[in-house]
């Protein structure tokens, strides 16, 4: 959760734009490049900082009429991941969201994700276990109930280091409520997807997903 976004060419950003929506990348509090105290917000605080900056973020350009407050969406992997969760069970400003092999689930991740990231969520939350109240409290199948508008999901089948049980997870809480929940797995597939043809079908399903449920419009391009 702590990288950052650059003025490079981004080829994900590009499909969403040439397709006429609009993309706002946020570097949200912890983010590198600005500081050491900037990054040091999301110390202890993931899923309470990101969340808000991005949420915040939205809301600014709603309302100076750069955005269309009823059609915005919220999209991520990995920790974006979470944070499109996390963001999703604790607001509205968000009419819909993606998540790409994102947490659901802080306090599982600790015990299951791969030794080299295993102590990590101890600075971005706290120790693990002696704080589980708060790996309960930031983990967004915790508060799945609060969570209703469409949301689609992407994972590797094979990635071991947010396991495909967490998204299943937070399927199931919002398949059982009646949410409106697309779900892909892809074979052979890690953290991060390398394969062209699973870029392009994600994306593609990304797109429709929205316009279905949330644009609620025809794709003529």
């Amino acid at each position: 959760p702590t990288a950052s976004a650059s003025s490079v060419l981004n080829l994900r950003n590009q499909f969403w734009t040439s397709r006429g929506i609009a993309v706002l990348d946020v570097d949200y509090g912890g983010s590198t490049g600005y500081g050491r105290a900037y990054r040091e917000r999301l110390k202890g605080d993931w899923g309470i900082v990101d969340v808000e900056d991005c949420v915040n973020a939205a809301r600014h350009v709603i309302s100076e009429g750069m955005a269309d407050g009823e059609r915005a969406v919220i999209t991520g992997g990995s920790a974006g991941g979470y944070t499109v969760l996390a963001a999703l069970t604790r607001g509205t400003v968000f009419k819909g969201g993606a998540s790409y092999y994102g947490v659901s689930d802080v306090a599982a991740l600790a015990r299951d994700t791969h030794k080299f990231e295993s102590r990590y969520l101890d600075w971005l939350i706290g120790p693990y276990p002696e704080r589980e109240d708060l790996y309960r409290e930031r983990s967004p199948l915790t508060h799945a109930a609060a969570l209703n508008c469409p949301v689609i999901f992407f994972q590797g089948a094979d990635d071991r280091v947010v396991p495909p049980n967490q998204t299943e997870m937070m399927v199931d809480a919002l398949r059982g409520r009646g949410i409106p929940v697309g779900y892909l797995l892809f074979a052979g597939e890690q953290h991060g997807f390398r394969r062209a043809e699973t870029i392009k079908r994600a994306l593609d399903a990304e797109l429709y997903f929205y316009a279905a449920l949330v644009f609620r419009t025809r794709l003529e391009f």
